[in-house]
């Protein structure tokens, strides 16, 4: 407005003054009319009960013009005007004014009409309450007034536009059902302008108003109390209080809308949790029911498995996420969602806890399968080496190595024991799982799947059964044989050891048993101790001859030759013929010398005053050609049937003996001529 103002400066019945400054260029009457209009609305009813005092600075504008402008008050504020002062030029009217006269319209007109030169306008107006242009003290910046008003226009239009949006906002969020208010909120959400801009204005313009009245202007000149009244602080005022509260309140509804809108997308994340796990999830569970029937089978499946709890580690991590967030929500304390967070909340933890049991128990399941699996091959490749090892036919070298062969075949059917009985506890354990997989069972009935594993499982632990029990028998013919191969090596040992001992009598009667006793009752001992002898020696060759023919029977029945028992039955044979032919002997010298002993001892015994005892002399000839014959079987060595010889210890040892039969054939060969003696003398006395 560069040329209508209010200076805010008041006439004498304290009416605000209006200055309407004219120029030189054409002025348009209806611009004028709406500022004039614009003008009049600021002050209150109060301000424009006391009325206007207007200026007309006409010292740069025509006649016509301040003529029309002052005409036109008539029409636009007749009531509000009390007086108008036509600040006019010097001396440049005064023939037109006579031709108009202001002052005899004035019933007309409505108010009265001064043209007064601008130095005589103080008559009229206090001068300080006029501006420097007429002459007055006032201070009055246009333009600054002009800027103030444009921001308070600004403030008071946008606060205004902005107050309607938030109480339409607010009060749709009033309404009774939530999706009403959900409806209105999503139409008018948004408010046209920045509230906090708004208010920042509001309240800078405020803070503006106020230091201007309490502070004065640049010039030091206070203002009066109707400042407050022409730049409407009180107005400003109560916007401002207005926006705050609306605010405040349209604050609360966003808080609200985005309470509503996080637990929207909360829901709305848990229920695609929800629905994934019990959809395409479950679903991936429900194809995922073998065991398999190996451990590649079985380790392809954990494979599978793995990817499928990869897969739902993902959703896993989006539930934890979003139990951190419905748990964050509930220590916020809003009564209203409690019920429905808790409610989320369980139904999220109930569905994610299930479906992770299920893979827990999926992925147990799996590796009680491997291990199931990995026993039964195991126990597979057991049974397979003792098999192996059965088929072998059996060609040790002694005894020893049967012992340790048959100990390596006991150790390895207790390792198959043990193993099948893992394989049960394995199955067992894998059947019971296989059980309660009925419990949830993915949502299906497994009973048919259930069944196929149950009998791949119990065929596996059949099938072991069976070998482990074919293997067994066979190990029982095994052991049979071994123990009678071992009874076989033994036998053959018995006997060759009876050989030797044979073979050890033998020698010892060669070279030992040479004495034949220095009278008739030692050698009757000595016959006697030989007797035993032999009987010894007869037992040793009886216990060969049973080994021998043990061996036989054992040969026979493990269908093979034996090795040794061919050599040691002709061995034995041979060694006890010659033990016989030997015995013979020494019981032949033995019962000789007896009857040599015996005789010769009867002779030197007898008195020789029974000369009748000796009549027969028949009996010196019989001893002395048994003496002779015993001395001659001392010289002979004992011939075997197979033409070998042998002597009875050495010639030394027989020499001695010997001797002593001379010396006693010696003893009865004087005997005898001592009873020759007394035969020959009878006849000559």
């Amino acid at each position: 407005l560069p040329f209508l103002s209010e200076t805010g400066g008041k006439d004498r019945r304290s009416g605000l003054i209006l200055t309407i400054p004219l120029c030189l260029e054409q002025t348009s009457m209806d611009e004028l009319s709406v500022t004039l209009d614009y003008l009049l609305s600021i002050p209150s009813e109060k301000c424009k009960a006391r009325g206007f005092t207007v200026i007309v600075d006409g010292r740069k504008s025509q006649w016509n013009v301040v003529k029309t402008v002052v005409l036109m008050l008539q029409n636009v504020v007749p009531a509000e005007v009390s007086l108008v002062c036509v600040v006019k030029p010097d001396e440049f009217w005064d023939k037109k004014v006579t031709h108009f006269c202001f002052w005899k319209e004035k019933d007309r007109l409505g108010f009265e009409v001064i043209l007064v030169s601008a130095n005589k306008l103080t008559r009229y107006i206090e001068p300080c309450q006029l501006t420097e242009d007429f002459g007055g003290t006032l201070t009055y910046d246009h333009m600054d007034w002009l800027n103030k008003r444009l921001v308070f226009e600004k403030f008071t239009k946008e606060s205004t536009s902005l107050l309607d949006e938030l109480a339409l906002i607010n009060n749709g969020s009033d309404k009774g059902t939530q999706q009403e208010r959900e409806r209105s909120i999503d139409l008018n959400f948004l408010p046209s302008v920045d509230p906090e801009t708004v208010l920042q204005t509001g309240h800078e313009l405020l803070s503006e108003l106020q230091q201007r009245r309490f502070n004065g202007s640049d010039g030091g000149v206070s203002w009066s109390p109707m400042d407050d009244e022409l730049l409407a602080q009180p107005q400003v005022m109560k916007l401002l209080d207005s926006l705050r509260e609306q605010y405040t309140r349209y604050q609360e509804v966003c808080r609200q809308r985005s309470k509503r809108t996080q637990l929207e997308e909360i829901q709305q994340k848990v229920m695609q949790v929800v629905n994934w796990l019990e959809g395409p999830g479950s679903e991936q569970l429900r194809t995922q029911w073998g065991i398999g029937d190996s451990i590649r089978a079985s380790q392809a499946l954990q494979q599978k498995h793995e990817e499928i709890e990869s897969q739902h580690s993902e959703w896993f991590a989006v539930y934890v996420e979003l139990n951190q967030q419905i748990a964050a929500l509930l220590n916020a304390g809003d009564e209203e969602d409690l019920v429905e967070l808790k409610a989320l909340q369980q139904q999220l933890s109930d569905v994610c806890y299930r479906q992770a049991s299920q893979l827990e128990f999926r992925q147990n399941l799996l590796q009680a399968a491997l291990e199931f699996h990995s026993v039964a091959q195991d126990l597979s490749q057991q049974l397979d080496g003792l098999l192996g090892m059965l088929c072998v036919d059996v060609a040790p070298a002694d005894g020893a190595s049967i012992q340790q062969t048959l100990k390596l075949l006991e150790e390895k059917l207790k390792s198959v024991d043990l193993g099948l009985q893992g394989l049960r506890e394995k199955g067992q354990s894998l059947l019971d799982q296989i059980s309660n997989q009925a419990s949830w069972a993915y949502g299906k009935d497994v009973t048919i799947e259930n069944k196929e594993n149950v009998d791949h499982i119990q065929g596996v632990m059949e099938d072991m059964q069976l070998r482990k029990q074919r293997c067994e028998d066979m190990v029982d013919v095994r052991r049979l044989k071994m123990l009678q191969m071992v009874q076989l090596f033994k036998c053959e040992e018995d006997a060759a050891q009876a050989v030797e001992w044979l073979s050890e009598l033998l020698d010892a009667l060669l070279k030992t048993h040479i004495r034949l006793g220095d009278d008739a009752q030692e050698t009757k001992v000595l016959l006697e101790k030989h007797r035993k002898f032999v009987d010894v020696a007869q037992s040793t060759y009886d216990y060969g001859r049973q080994l021998l023919q043990a061996t036989v029977v054992l040969c026979q029945s493990l269908r093979c030759t034996s090795r040794s028992s061919g050599d040691t039955l002709p061995r034995l044979n041979r060694v006890w013929k010659q033990f016989t032919v030997t015995s013979e002997e020494r019981v032949h010298r033995l019962e000789t010398a007896v009857a040599f002993h015996s005789t010769a001892e009867k002779i030197l015994q007898e008195c020789p005053e029974q000369p009748e005892a000796f009549n027969d002399m028949d009996q010196f000839d019989e001893i002395e050609a048994v003496g002779k014959s015993l001395l001659d079987r001392l010289t002979v060595p004992v011939v075997y049937p197979d033409g070998s010889e042998q002597y009875f210890g050495s010639p030394s040892d027989m020499a001695s003996a010997a001797e002593h039969i001379r010396e006693k054939m010696k003893l009865v060969s004087l005997k005898k001529q001592q009873l020759r003696q007394p035969e020959a003398t009878t006849p000559e006395s």
